[in-house]
C-alpha cells in the first residue's frame, strides 16, 4: 500500500507520528469516499452484466428448442413419409456453375425427385394466423422441420427457429417489396449488398454472378440470405422440382435448417446460441432470433 503524498514530502508516514484532526476528518471522509465508490462500482457491474448476459452468456437466453420446450413435429397430411424430404441432401449441391441453365442457378444431378410431402393445411392456417407468418413461407419453415427431424433427430432444430431467421433475413420473402409466389420463389429477387469491404466482409465473387448478378463481389441471395459459395455447400432441392434454388423459400429454408444443426446439437442454449451465430456472427442478431422464436411459440398458445 501506498501513502498519500499530501501526508509528507517524501510520500511516507513517519512511525509514531499523530495524526492532526483535519487530517483524521480528511482520512474519514476519504474513506467513505472509496466506500462510495466500491458500492456503485459494484451496483455498476451487476447492473451491466445483468443487461448484457442476454447478449454473452450462452446459458442467459435461448429459443425454448434449446430446453426441450420447442415445438413439435407439424403433422402432415395423408400419408406422406416425412423421410421423403431432403432423404439424400446430404450428397446435393449446386454443383459447377458453369453448368448452369439460363434460370440462374444450376439443375441436380438426379434426373427424378422424391415428392416431397405436404404439411396439414389446417395445422398451416392456424399456425399462420397465431403467429402472423404468411402461409407459404410457415409451409417452407414446416417442411425443413420434418426434413431435419427426419435426417438429424438429434438436432432438436424446430420451425420456429428456422421462421424467426427468415424472418429477420428477408420479412419471410417480403424484403423490399418482394412477394412469395405459391411456387415458392421470391420475386424481385433479394439480394443483399456487395460484400466489398465496406463496413462489411470482403469476398471476391464465387459464382460469376450466377446467384447475384455480381461478378466483382458476392452477395447474400434469397429469402434466407446465402452467400453463394455458402450455398454451393448446402444448397438442396427440396420441393422436387429438379433445381437448388436459393431464391425459391422451400429450398432455402431446408438449406438454413442443415446448416445450423452442422454445428451440432442445438438441444441446450449453448448449443443452440453458437447454431445461429454460424449463421450470422452477431450477439445481437442471436438475441433477435430467439426472441423472435419463442414469440411463434408463445403465440401459440
Amino acid at each position: 500500500m501506498s501513502w498519500d503524498d499530501d501526508a509528507f514530502g517524501d510520500g511516507r508516514r513517519v512511525p509514531g507520528a499523530r495524526a492532526a484532526p483535519r487530517e483524521i476528518a480528511l482520512r474519514i471522509a476519504g474513506g467513505l469516499g472509496l466506500v462510495a465508490a466500491v458500492v456503485a462500482l459494484v451496483v455498476g457491474v451487476v447492473s451491466t452484466v445483468t443487461f448484457w448476459g442476454v447478449a454473452t452468456n450462452p446459458e442467459g437466453f435461448a429459443a425454448l428448442s434449446a430446453s426441450g420446450q420447442g415445438a413439435p413435429v407439424p403433422p402432415l397430411s395423408g400419408s406422406a413419409d416425412a423421410g421423403n424430404v431432403g432423404a439424400d441432401s446430404a450428397d446435393r449441391s449446386t454443383g459447377d456453375p458453369s453448368s448452369a441453365t439460363g434460370s440462374g442457378v444450376s439443375p441436380l444431378v438426379e434426373p427424378e425427385l422424391p415428392t416431397p410431402p405436404a404439411v396439414d393445411a389446417d395445422w398451416i392456417a392456424e399456425s399462420a394466423a397465431a403467429t402472423g407468418i404468411p402461409e407459404r413461407a410457415l409451409s417452407a419453415y414446416a417442411l425443413a422441420h420434418v426434413a431435419v427431424a427426419e435426417e438429424e433427430p438429434r438436432c432438436g432444430l424446430d420451425w420456429t427457429t428456422i421462421a424467426a431467421i427468415g424472418a429477420v433475413e428477408s420479412r419471410h420473402g417480403g424484403h423490399g417489396g418482394a412477394t412469395l409466389a405459391d411456387s415458392g420463389l421470391v420475386t424481385p429477387e433479394i439480394l443483399g449488398p456487395a460484400l466489398d469491404g465496406d463496413g462489411v466482409a470482403a469476398i471476391h465473387d464465387t459464382d460469376d454472378g450466377l446467384l447475384d448478378g455480381d461478378r466483382t463481389w458476392d452477395r447474400a441471395v434469397g429469402p434466407m440470405q446465402f452467400i453463394p459459395s455458402t450455398w454451393e455447400q448446402w444448397g438442396t432441392d427440396a420441393d422436387g422440382d429438379g433445381i437448388a434454388d436459393p431464391h425459391d423459400i422451400d429450398d432455402a429454408a431446408n438449406a438454413a435448417a442443415r446448416y445450423l444443426c452442422a454445428s451440432g446439437p442445438m438441444t441446450t442454449p449453448d448449443g443452440w446460441r453458437e447454431a445461429v451465430f454460424s449463421y450470422n456472427h452477431d450477439d445481437a442478431y442471436v438475441d433477435k432470433v430467439a426472441t423472435i422464436a419463442n414469440g411463434y411459440l408463445a403465440a401459440l398458445g
